[in-house]
């Protein structure tokens, strides 16, 4: 059986090679998507500011939900969109504790000026956390600032002089008190004695320290703080130190605090890395699953086209005496020989495209800087071990029919293409089809995340049934779309014939591109109907004349207050954009959240929301109501008067009354509330944007200048397109997201309709011979095949645009409420794409075919 094995592998170079590719593309495939699930499993990023500081305080950045008591509870969690905080009161709690030295508040907050680079505001007490020391001057009091003499020298001002600073809270005129320098200092307390790496030059001639009390006003969140570090008393190790700070901090009033050591200490530093392995995770666990899945698929179907290509072979090995088990371990040992070999080739590849992954979520800042791939021997063995499997399943599964077959029996059924599918795969192929339209159907009847929860599961099962029933879908699609070309020339009526007779082939080629246009057209056409109706929503719904913006962290929260006094301007409404989570079927789903200043009743001379029931006058700056989205609300299954349970940016849970709701939230927001029931939750206290409703009568041009010029650093002035910009800003890494997805699916099912197609078309070569003896010429001969890969981009264009179109009405109406949008360069793409791929994947193997000589192709061995 070896010896045969090894000989198929020699003498059919063609069938191999192409099961060589698609398990080599399938192991690099699983093999990212594994890594990725590793890295979000066990991503850290290494502390820098507090590399000296052996135990740091710090809130949980993640919300959790329980339901259910005992054995039977059941918890969900989701990670904050802001910035968690602990109460400062907390410090003096902990300084308290033995072993302690000193518990410092650590505060930071972005500043802006006009003559300054970006800054990090803090409160003096967090200097001796990165060790700065006054060089110059002294520690700032009430209306001073102390900044870094790297700064200062860049800025050319010194002790004694002014400059104005703008915080969240408003721009003020400081005086430099001091100029600071950061030293290198040892990790004290750390257990192995190791020198702690100082704050980076870059961050520390970053900061601007104010007074403590100071830097609580200016900082937006007065009395919370974003970390405590604690330092150590003399010869009190880092273990000794965290459970004493544990014992402290259990029991304190609010919301439990986290004691942070080790790598532990890069996540109190860098809050985010908990959204960014949330990330990780579902792009490695979700999507690697349906990619598996699809991989598996797809080698799976090669793997049975090269066992199918081979039915004379086994036959005749039938014919000469060889047993049933005989032959299975032959196709086993020609899996044994391949798989491994194509596996272990993926891996690098796939190595690399889940590190290029990373580092453009990196980029894009989904994901802290620092966070590197985490490659393992687990995701490797996986995908080896995937395709194996796969392959094995393949190639018992196709070659059981023949191996059982009667040697007498033998080579006349191979002669003839079964044009029916088994029993089983009729049941399994109908079981799927069935399956999709419930899911379907299901996905009808939900909104919001729920309804696209299930759109990959939706086209995964119409794609099994397609599979399963592939002959019969080719038969159909050869019939239907081979009518026209019966009425041609001698290409024509030859290529209407064979996709007629041969199903089978024709379903194997269809397939892969049946793969290619459901899943790519349903991932970018998800999100081109989000953009398209967001976008619209937003033409709809900002009707305001003028959008201050800014090119730094936001606005002060006196802007709007200012903007209103300039002639001209009617009104000004503060914008305030952040997050929310809220509870739904038992778990936790994020929402965008506005914060607006001034009077509700005013929000529809800049925001139209459409508000379909209940009034936005409601609106109580006591935190105690919202306004929602219609669509959130039914997702949450909440109306007018009912209350609906949410976690703010930075976990504060609340239970407001819902006054209003609307239809405009896609676009613009999905949760509507006072601005100073939001601004003390939120990652920074800046507006976002400025809406300004003009006077009527009012020159726009005259307007916005005068805007222009409140003296607040990096003001930018727009008309309401600026409002979509930012909108389109939060789409971005979503839209991003979805097209790697489907370019990583697209990607592999093209090369597997390519490969699929080279190996079909190199399995005719008698075929090709014949008809060339026959008196066929070359041009026909081309012609034929060139006109059935038209076909077959035609059918599976068709097929796989009814999938996709079955999966996005129920998905669109569920999350935007309208008709989904396909984009037209999506459309011409895939259609492109999978006409190029039919066309050169025949064209160049039949010219190869071609220039054979037919009387030596026709009687050569296979």
């Amino acid at each position: 059986m070896n010896g045969l094995a090894r000989a198929s592998v020699r003498f059919r170079p063609a069938s191999f090679v192409g099961t060589f590719v698609a398990l080599l593309f399938a192991s690099a495939v699983i093999t990212a998507c594994g890594s990725m699930l590793q890295t979000g499993i066990t991503a850290h990023v290494k502390p820098v500011r507090y590399a000296a500081t052996p135990v740091v305080v710090a809130a949980d950045p993640s919300a959790r939900i329980t339901t259910g008591h005992g054995d039977d509870a059941d918890s969900d969690a989701a990670s904050l969109p802001d910035q968690p905080r602990v109460d400062t009161a907390l410090a003096d709690r902990i300084a308290r504790a033995p072993g302690v030295s000193a518990a410092v508040p650590d505060t930071a907050f972005p500043v802006q000026s006009k003559t300054l680079p970006p800054l990090t505001g803090r409160d003096w007490s967090a200097h001796a956390i990165d060790a700065s020391t006054v060089v110059r001057g002294r520690a700032p009091g009430t209306g001073e600032v102390a900044l870094s003499a790297a700064t200062a020298r860049a800025a050319h001002v010194g002790v004694g002089d002014t400059l104005t600073l703008t915080a969240p809270t408003g721009a003020t005129t400081y005086k430099v008190s001091g100029l600071t320098d950061t030293e290198t200092s040892t990790g004290a307390g750390a257990k192995d004695g190791t020198k702690a790496s100082a704050t980076t030059s870059a961050s520390a001639g970053a900061s601007a320290y104010f007074a403590d009390p100071v830097a609580d006003r200016l900082s937006g969140h007065p009395g919370r703080t974003d970390a405590i570090a604690v330092l150590p008393a003399k010869g009190v190790s880092t273990d000794e130190l965290a459970r004493q700070v544990k014992a402290a901090v259990k029991g304190a009033p609010g919301d439990p605090a986290k004691v942070r050591t080790g790598d532990g200490r890069g996540l109190a530093e860098h809050p985010e890395l908990a959204e960014g392995k949330e990330m990780l995770t579902a792009i490695g666990a979700s999507f690697g699953g349906i990619a598996t899945a699809t991989a598996v698929f797809v080698v799976m179907g090669t793997v049975a086209l090269a066992i199918g290509q081979r039915g004379r072979e086994i036959a005749l090995l039938r014919a000469v005496g060889a047993t049933p088990r005989q032959i299975r371990r032959t196709v086993a040992t020609e899996a044994m020989l391949v798989a491994p070999i194509a596996g272990a080739a993926g891996i690098l590849p796939g190595v690399a495209l889940a590190r290029w992954w990373v580092r453009q979520l990196v980029h894009r800042d989904a994901v802290p800087a620092g966070v590197t791939l985490s490659t393992g021997w687990i995701p490797m063995v996986s995908a080896v071990g995937a395709g194996l499997l796969a392959a094995l399943a393949a190639g018992y599964l196709a070659a059981r029919r023949p191996s059982k077959a009667r040697p007498s029996q033998a080579l006349g059924e191979a002669a003839v293409e079964r044009r029916r599918p088994g029993v089983i795969r009729t049941v399994l192929g109908a079981a799927a089809v069935a399956g999709g339209c419930v899911l379907a159907a299901v996905a009808a009847h939900t909104t919001g995340e729920d309804a696209a929860n299930v759109a990959l599961g939706i086209v995964f099962c119409f794609m099994v049934g397609v599979a399963f029933l592939g002959p019969v879908v080719a038969w159909a699609a050869a019939a239907l779309l081979g009518l026209p070309l019966r009425a041609g020339g001698a290409a024509s009526q030859l290529a209407a014939a064979n996709s007629r007779a041969n199903a089978r082939r024709l379903a194997s080629a269809i397939t892969p591109i049946v793969l290619v246009t459901a899943f790519c057209g349903t991932l970018l056409c998800m999100q081109g109907s989000l953009k398209h109706e967001a976008a619209h929503q937003i033409k709809d719904g900002v009707v305001a004349d003028q959008v201050l913006g800014s090119s730094g962290a936001g606005v002060p929260a006196d802007t709007a207050q200012r903007a209103a006094k300039v002639p001209g301007v009617d009104g000004a409404v503060g914008v305030l954009r952040t997050g929310a989570l809220y509870r739904a079927s038992g778990s936790l789903n994020s929402a965008s959240l506005l914060g607006v200043s001034g009077d509700p009743g005013k929000l529809p001379d800049v925001l139209q929301l459409g508000v379909k029931t209940g009034s936005l006058s409601a609106l109580t700056g006591d935190g105690r109501t919202v306004a929602v989205d219609s669509l959130l609300a039914g997702t949450a299954k909440v109306k007018v008067g009912d209350r609906i349970p949410l976690w703010l940016g930075d976990g504060t849970r609340v239970r407001p009354t819902v006054v209003a709701t609307y239809e405009r939230g896609l676009g613009i927001g999905q949760l509507l509330m006072p601005r100073t029931a939001v601004a003390d939750h939120a990652r920074t206290a800046y507006d976002t944007q400025v809406l300004v409703h003009d006077a009527p009568g009012a020159d726009r041009t005259a307007v916005a200048r005068d805007l222009s010029r409140l003296g607040v650093a990096g003001l930018t002035v727009t008309d309401r397109a600026g409002y979509r910009q930012q909108a389109d800003k939060e789409l971005e890494l979503n839209a991003w997201a979805n097209s790697v997805m489907a370019a990583v699916l697209g990607g592999f099912a093209a090369v597997a309709a390519a490969n699929t197609l080279v190996m079909t078309v190199l399995d005719r070569r008698r075929e090709v011979a014949l008809l060339r003896l026959a008196g066929t010429t070359r041009r026909q001969v081309l012609g034929m095949v060139r006109l059935e890969a038209l076909l077959v981009a035609a059918a599976g264009l068709l097929i796989g645009g009814a999938i996709a179109w079955i999966t996005l009405v129920p998905i669109a109406r569920g999350l935007t409420g309208a008709s989904p949008y396909i984009p037209p360069d999506t459309a011409l793409g895939l259609a492109g794409a999978a006409t190029v791929i039919g066309l050169l994947s025949t064209a160049l193997p039949a010219r190869a075919l071609l220039r054979a000589n037919p009387a030596a192709a026709g009687a050569a061995r296979e």
